[in-house]
């Protein structure tokens, strides 16, 4: 058992499975999957929410739960409103590995695979990682290109 609150992964209706990098992780103890629009998980007063603006995420975030919203760019802002009481973390700035073309909508600049972000965030709060790369098919590119020293 863990000794932090199961990650919450919140997941747009217009996310496409077999898109979804996330896909792998149903069925883990430590992962609890909603789909949007919902009803709020019963609780969620001490996470911290994955996302663009906030502090960075730390080791003073190590017992709080993490709450993602899993999306469409286009579609995370309406999706984000919704969460706006849980304070968000953002993350340091890493290269994703995930092939992204979008014809109608600019990527953010950082923007990762929530597969990667989900790493990214265990490797800094002290969290196993372990097995959460395992389906991703691009996890070899992105460790590469983010050797940490």
């Amino acid at each position: 058992m863990s000794d932090f609150p199961p990650t919450i992964v919140i997941i747009h209706p217009k996310e496409r499975r077999k898109k979804c990098t996330v896909q792998q992780l149903r069925g883990r103890a430590d992962f609890e999957f909603h789909k949007y629009p919902m009803s709020r998980p019963s609780n969620i007063e001490n996470y911290v929410r994955l996302g663009f603006g906030g502090e960075t995420i730390s080791q003073s975030d190590a017992e709080s739960g993490l709450l993602v919203l899993d999306g469409t760019w286009r579609f995370t802002a309406t999706m984000e409103q919704e969460f706006s009481d849980v304070p968000i973390r953002s993350l340091p700035t890493w290269k994703t590995a995930y092939p992204r073309v979008s014809k109608l909508f600019d990527d953010p600049r950082d923007g990762l695979a929530t597969i990667e972000a989900i790493y990214i965030a265990y490797r800094l709060l002290g969290r196993d990682t372990a097995g959460l790369l395992d389906h991703y098919h691009w996890a070899g590119e992105f460790l590469s290109l983010n050797v940490q020293g």
